[in-house]
């Protein structure tokens, strides 16, 4: 496993996206990576063999699978892709001998916080130069009311740090003071080893995959709405937790850039297959849909525990929206390919309530900005809004992605329908969440150099 030393130090690659005929063809994006992080530490809390099927292989959630080695999983990856899991048990993991290393992986940090929380086991936690970055009080402080201490901590509660967990967690009840999956996962996963109830109460509800999961791994877990828009979730500690197969949908946030490029290259008529239609997850697609693009869901089924439809795509004439802050938890990481997306709108596309841009890989709302003036295109940040006026894109700027995949990604789609090659400064960082990205969108006819 490299080092976080390692990743601050590797050459960048820059990348240029070129002017594309229209895009058409058939793929399937990753494994969806919030389902994937949960499978491989629901399969570590779990006895047995869980199964699991469409893994995303991308470099985040291989170091939570080795994070789940490192607390006592046997994990084997076969040849025809799948991956099994044979875990430690609720309750039993061993404490680990070396710093768990995450890389960039800001999820499979947070969520294994709340699993060592939940443990009586010392473990050290790191990163590279990006998630060393990023916040992690707000993790830190509910696990702290259930019994962790934190005994070493960069400053402001930053990587790395040290964190001894209870052998006896408190039960309790916790309101998230944002809607973050990251923060009610942690609760809950710490929560499993609790001998009472713990209860989240989310003002605004953010995705359900944890609740999903412990469901479909035997954890009793009642969700239910609470105010106009947030839910409380209840969850029984010390279950039986039984392996189960996990079959992972394709991931939402993948599919947004074909989706959006087949939107904006003119001609285009693409699918997307498999993929996770959550509507705890589809706020770019409603976005999308409300700006006029010619988007249809063929095939609805479950797989995972998840609703999950093949998506056709087709090129649309946009038109600027007002985007509502109470959307922003459905969509969060969509962000930067919908800004994309408001260039080529007619009228201008508000985008409100973004706050949580800002605390991301990058400070990505700057960086969003930053990039489209370079190429072109008329906007401004307005308190934690962004304002895109869209319609012509010249292109020809240089992003720069501060480390950051998904602007990296984002950048690339935009110099297909660009008048002129849009270049990204980096595009190594990509392989963390869609190592395939490149080829996959080549299939569809993109043009890369």
């Amino acid at each position: 496993m490299p080092t976080a030393a390692a990743h601050a130090h590797a050459p960048a690659a820059p990348l240029s996206a070129h002017r594309s005929g229209p895009l058409s063809g058939r793929v399937r994006p990753p494994g969806d990576k919030s389902v994937s992080h949960r499978a491989l530490i629901f399969g570590l809390l779990a006895i047995g063999e869980t199964k699991v099927e469409g893994l995303l292989e991308g470099e985040d959630v291989l170091r939570t699978a080795q994070a789940c080695r490192q607390l006592g999983a046997k994990i084997l990856r076969h040849a025809d892709g799948r991956w099994s899991v044979w875990g430690a048990g609720l309750g039993s993991l061993l404490q680990p001998t070396e710093t768990l290393d995450f890389g960039n992986a800001g999820t499979g940090s947070r969520l294994m916080m709340g699993v060592v929380a939940g443990h009586p086991i010392l473990a050290r936690f790191d990163g590279d130069a990006s998630l060393r970055k990023r916040p992690m009080k707000r993790i830190l402080d509910p696990l702290a009311l259930q019994g962790a201490q934190v005994l070493e901590q960069a400053e402001g509660g930053r990587l790395p740090l040290v964190l001894q967990g209870s052998s006896e967690p408190l039960p309790v009840e916790y309101k998230t003071p944002v809607a973050s999956a990251q923060i009610k996962s942690a609760v809950l996963l710490c929560g499993l080893n609790s001998p009472g109830q713990t209860t989240v109460i989310e003002a605004e509800a953010s995705r359900d995959h944890t609740e999903k999961m412990l469901a479909h791994f035997g954890a009793k877990v009642v969700s239910a709405p609470h105010g106009p828009h947030g839910r409380k979730i209840a969850l029984e500690g010390r279950p039986e937790m039984i392996a189960r197969d996990v079959r992972v949908p394709a991931d939402p946030s993948s599919a947004a850039f074909p989706l959006v490029a087949a939107l904006i290259v003119e001609g285009s008529d693409i699918v997307i297959e498999g993929v996770m239609i959550n509507p705890l997850r589809s706020g770019l697609l409603t976005t999308l849909q409300e700006m006029g693009a010619d988007v249809a869901f063929e095939n609805r089924r479950e797989e995972g525990g998840e609703e999950v439809a093949d998506i056709r795509a087709r090129s649309s004439h946009l038109a600027g929206v007002d985007v509502p802050a109470a959307r922003a938890p459905s969509m969060i990481d969509e962000y930067p390919i919908l800004a994309v997306a408001a260039s080529f709108a007619q009228g201008e596309t508000r985008m409100r309530g973004l706050s949580e841009l800002r605390v991301k890989e990058s400070d990505r709302l700057e960086a969003v900005a930053a990039g489209l003036k370079a190429n072109g295109v008329d906007c401004e940040i307005v308190d934690d809004d962004l304002i895109v006026r869209g319609g012509r894109v010249a292109g020809g700027g240089m992003v720069e992605t501060h480390l950051d995949h998904r602007i990296a990604m984002s950048f690339l789609v935009m110099g297909l329908a660009a008048e002129k090659n849009v270049t990204v400064d980096d595009e190594t960082m990509i392989a963390t969440s869609f190592p395939a990205f490149r080829p996959l969108m080549e299939r569809l006819g993109a043009r890369f150099s």
